[in-house]
């Protein structure tokens, strides 16, 4: 009987994911059954496979969802994170392991001793950020510390964006992921990080102009904001005593101080509806939040409210984006100014069909040993193929898949809810990744510590 793997959404992430699974089934033994809300998106190469089945699978039918489950010997999750608890639950019941790229929530954290007393493995955030930057992490963290080196310091960035050969709009950006993620990026509270032994904070309207810079040989220069909270893996890295740890995302430089014009003006908001968005001219949006003049235009107004100059290239930012166009229109209704935001950025940032994506990665490593202090850098470039088969696609799905099949091959058995920061997960993993053009350039540099003038104000 083959190996029963089902994965449950379909979504952009899937094509790596999908691919490596069929590949691998004729030698691995392995049926694929794939549940989506939306089979028929499912492309032919996949749906046809004889390896594969395809199921119209909605997780909110209790009957459907736990059928699908009982049928499977390991259950992989593409769902957005809120969903994992529900199929996790199910696993607990029917005693099947588990797999997302996700981050882990609380909820899901309460599941871990049943999972250990049944046996099971709940691998989590084994995608790109978090995933792979875990592992790569944890395999140089472990090396310095054979060597009774002690760490310093450790900061982490992680960017989806667009190659250079395609990197054709004044942002330098376009969406290689869930834009929604991107416009609300940020909020919910300050991000929080230690800097020489000092806990620092960022609030909401001044993240995007507290970016540090640096370079990747080959690329360029990027800049990188602070993720909300960078201090959730301090325990979990065995980092308590570090100096500095800062995680963040990576833009090209400049993206951050042309983005905060948006959460200045307000239309990053997502807490509220707009009552007649819908049929509302781009123009119409931006005037909300600016003040009344019987006299001024919108464009006056808002270089007046943000204090751009005609000739600024910020103002040309803004008209690369046709935000003062009065014949373009809203067609969602009752939206917060984030949905409207993100509809007309995806005017704008789409990947078209040819066009390519690039996953970066940086890690910053300070280190103190035989009584030096001393410095690596390694970074991760990753170029993807076209619009379907993604960087982002690649560096999410194939570390999930090839961790699928791991535990399924007994390789991975440590069970629990976890991320993989374990020597039995990350050496094969990131060993079998270098095979797809995954891996990491390290670098010994002069130890800089944490660098303040690399921060802006």
């Amino acid at each position: 009987m083959p190996r029963k793997i089902l994965v449950i959404g379909a979504g952009k992430s899937t094509s790596y994911l999908l691919d490596y699974f069929l590949q691998k089934s004729t030698i691995e033994d392995l049926h694929l059954t794939i549940g989506d809300l939306n089979p028929d998106a499912i492309p032919d190469a996949i749906s046809n496979h004889p390896n594969c089945s395809i199921l119209s699978l909605d997780i909110f039918k209790d009957i459907e969802r736990k059928n699908a489950i009982q049928q499977s010997d390991i259950v992989v999750s593409m769902l957005p994170a809120s969903l994992h608890f529900k199929v996790a639950q199910d696993c607990i019941v029917y005693g099947k392991h588990l797999v997302t790229a996700s981050y882990i929530s609380e909820e899901l954290k309460t599941l871990d001793k049943k999972a250990k007393e049944k046996g099971l493995v709940f691998m989590n955030e084994i995608g790109l950020d978090p995933g792979i930057d875990h592992m790569s992490a944890m395999q140089i963290i472990d090396r310095i510390r054979e060597k009774d080196g002690k760490m310093l310091l450790f900061e982490s960035f992680t960017g989806g964006l667009v190659a250079p050969d395609n990197d054709n709009n004044l942002w330098n950006y376009k969406f290689t992921w869930n834009p929604r993620n991107v416009v609300v990026a940020g909020q919910g509270g300050a991000a929080k990080f230690i800097q020489e032994g000092t806990y620092k904070y960022i609030p909401y309207h001044k993240l995007f102009r507290r970016t540090e810079f640096f370079d990747i040989e080959g690329y360029g220069r990027f800049e990188g904001y602070a993720n909300r909270d960078s201090l959730n893996y301090r325990e979990a890295y065995g980092l308590q005593d570090v100096l500095t740890l800062y995680r963040g995302t990576m833009r090209r430089v400049g993206f951050s101080k042309a983005w905060n014009m948006f959460v200045q003006l307000g239309m990053t908001d997502d807490s509220y509806t707009i009552e007649n968005s819908k049929g509302m001219s781009y123009r119409e949006f931006v005037n909300l939040f600016l003040p009344y003049s019987p006299t001024d235009s919108v464009e006056l107004k808002l270089r007046y409210y943000l204090k751009i100059d005609q000739d600024d290239i910020m103002w040309e930012k803004l008209l690369e984006l046709n935000l003062f166009d009065a014949q373009k229109t809203i067609s969602l209704s009752h939206a917060t100014p984030a949905q409207v935001l993100q509809k007309i950025l995806e005017d704008s940032w789409t990947l078209a069909d040819n066009e390519k994506d690039m996953i970066v990665m940086y890690h910053k490593f300070g280190y103190e040993l035989n009584g030096q202090k001393k410095q690596i850098d390694a970074n991760m470039v990753v170029i993807g193929d076209d619009r379907v088969h993604t960087a982002m696609s690649k560096t999410v799905g194939l570390p999930v898949a090839m961790a699928t099949l791991a535990i399924l091959n007994k390789k991975i058995v440590t069970p629990g809810v976890q991320i993989p920061i374990k020597r039995e997960v990350y050496k094969p993993i990131l060993s079998e990744l270098k095979n797809y053009g995954i891996l990491f350039r390290e670098y010994e540099v002069p130890y800089l510590g944490y660098n303040p003038d690399s921060v802006a104000s």
